[in-house]
């Protein structure tokens, strides 16, 4: 579908009202055939409404199909690569022969505007229908410019400047032109201050947007923009003051591994999270995150495709990914694991079920080592050597295990059934570091540093001398990965280049990572459907 011409927005209020609700807060109803007439008189269209902008966000942030798995978060990175070996070429990850024809790019730029056409919906008709309360009104109407915001960050940080299209469209157009990356700026927090003014403080219903998820998103925006030519430091001013007041409101959770623990979902370091949950209509497509970052370990002796590691044909980690946790960090036991165990006898009969099955030692063991035991030991210079079952296979990433959650191919509904954390406190105690950092202030930005690093079980506290940007960049990694769009943070930092092609060893074979590659190339079909109005990226 070619988003851009936005052909779906009307068909949102004449016969599409069917929007699922989102879990919590919104209760599903079912309506057919509607006219505007009728939809404008009756107050619960306008509930329907936001809760498709709700739904459409959450669906477009979990779904995908097996080669667009997370692609633009964090492939290409310092920390994921391709789940390959280390031979031939990736456009998206290595860099090599990037096209505009290429579907993922097509996608991402759909999905963004999917997301800005349903909020335009709502916020164009929120005054024509009828019986809603100005609170109401005003409120959802917050919410809906919150996601818009977002959507075109998204779409600022990986194209440059886009169409800002600001109202419904009701018919088909095609004479769009890109907007200034500045104008996209000024537009978002334009309207993020205008949900900051709307949005209520404290909802009665958990899932739904606050002031303080609009401040954290601001304070991401302020922090992006201010490294940018029509930026300034009082950019970084304004992101430290707004992460701190998230720290003040929102405590850590008193280990890595009861934040993460499938149980502790919704604890004190939440700022917003989409929801799922276990009713099978409202949970859509279902969080796919615990698939990420997992090879095909069921093709070991022991294992099975059950529900106990479940599994991703995704991106994996790369082993310099590995290699930044020291041995006192509890974040890395919480967030992968070193050994997988059995979970039924090898046909053998020389592992039984709750064996060990397969071990990832952080410290290289010997040959003699390795055949003085039954199961697989994969060492860190194998990650990316065929062993002659999986050509790839690398300690399995369980930060977001669901247990219970059946196996499902990639591209098939995930079913993940946990919230998807989207804000926390632990990161924006890494935005004020940040911040803190262009600023001057590099004190305050241990001090935050060191605040993330003790939850973790660090003893020994770094100083300021000790902090740089790639030492910042370091600690997102450890604690955000699958997160944070690393992708972001890489180029938010001008240090993709630097870090992709020194620690990504597929881009690193490839060598093709360039200064163009800061930007997608805008998709093919937009630039044919407008005629060439909307121009394309440098070196595209």
């Amino acid at each position: 579908m070619k988003l851009i011409k936005y052909t779906s927005t009307l068909i949102l209020l004449i016969a599409g009202l069917t929007f699922t609700s989102c879990e919590d807060f919104l209760e599903e109803e079912n309506y057919t055939a509607i006219t505007i007439e009728t939809a404008n008189t009756d107050s619960e269209t306008f509930d329907q409404l936001l809760a498709y902008v709700y739904e459409i966000s959450r669906e477009n942030t979990t779904r995908y199909v097996a080669d667009m798995y997370y692609v633009f978060e964090d492939l290409g990175t310092d920390v994921v690569t391709r789940g390959g070996s280390i031979t031939g070429t990736d456009e998206i990850n290595d860099y090599v022969n990037v096209n505009p024809s290429t579907y993922a790019y097509q996608v991402y730029w759909g999905n963004q505007y999917a997301i800005i056409s349903a909020a335009n919906v709502l916020i164009d008709n929120a005054e024509t229908i009828e019986g809603v309360s100005e609170t109401t009104k005003t409120t959802g109407v917050g919410e809906a410019k919150f996601f818009r915001a977002w959507s075109y960050f998204k779409l600022a940080e990986n194209y440059g400047g886009v169409p800002l299209v600001l109202n419904q469209v009701t018919t088909a157009v095609t004479d769009f032109s890109r907007n200034t990356e500045e104008e996209v700026y000024t537009q978002i927090v334009t309207d993020l201050e205008d949900a900051l003014a709307s949005v209520a403080d404290d909802p009665s219903e958990y899932g739904k947007v606050s002031k303080d998820a609009v401040r954290f998103l601001m304070s991401k925006v302020l922090l992006t923009r201010a490294y940018k030519s029509f930026g300034s430091s009082s950019d970084f001013t304004e992101a430290a003051s707004l992460a701190e007041t998230i720290i003040s409101s929102y405590s850590l959770v008193g280990t890595f591994e009861d934040l993460v623990d499938v149980g502790n979902q919704r604890n004190s370091e939440v700022v917003f999270a989409y929801l799922f949950g276990d009713n099978s209509v409202s949970r859509g497509w279902g969080n796919s995150r615990h698939m990420m970052y997992k090879f095909r370990y069921f093709d070991y002796p022991g294992m099975t495709r059950g529900d106990n590691y479940q599994k991703g044909l995704g991106p994996a980690l790369t082993p310099f990914y590995y290699s930044l946790f020291t041995e006192e960090d509890e974040r890395a036991e919480a967030t992968y694991r070193r050994v997988i165990y059995a979970e039924e006898d090898s046909e053998d009969g020389t592992i039984l079920a709750g064996d060990t099955a397969i071990f990832f030692p952080k410290v290289a063991w010997s040959d003699s080592e390795i055949a003085a035991v039954p199961y697989a030991v994969i060492n860190p210079d194998d990650y990316f050597a065929n062993d002659g079952t999986t050509e790839v296979h690398y300690p399995m990433f369980k930060k977001f295990d669901n247990p219970g959650v059946p196996f499902t191919q990639p591209d098939q509904s995930s079913q993940g059934t946990r919230d998807m954390v989207m804000m926390r406190a632990g990161e924006a105690y890494l935005i004020a570091a940040e911040a803190y950092l262009q600023l001057g202030n590099a004190s305050s930005a241990a001090e935050k540093i060191n605040t993330i690093r003790s939850r973790a079980g660090i003893s020994t506290a770094i100083t300021e001398s000790d902090v740089d940007i790639d030492f910042i960049l370091d600690e997102r990694a450890r604690e955000l990965t699958g997160e944070a769009n690393r992708w972001m943070d890489l180029k938010r930092t001008s240090k993709l280049i630097e870090r992709t092609l020194a620690h990504n060893p597929h881009a690193a074979l490839n060598n093709s990572l360039t200064d163009k590659h800061y930007l997608r190339p805008i998709p093919q079909t937009e630039i044919d459907i407008t005629n060439g109005t909307i121009t394309q990226n440098t070196g595209y």
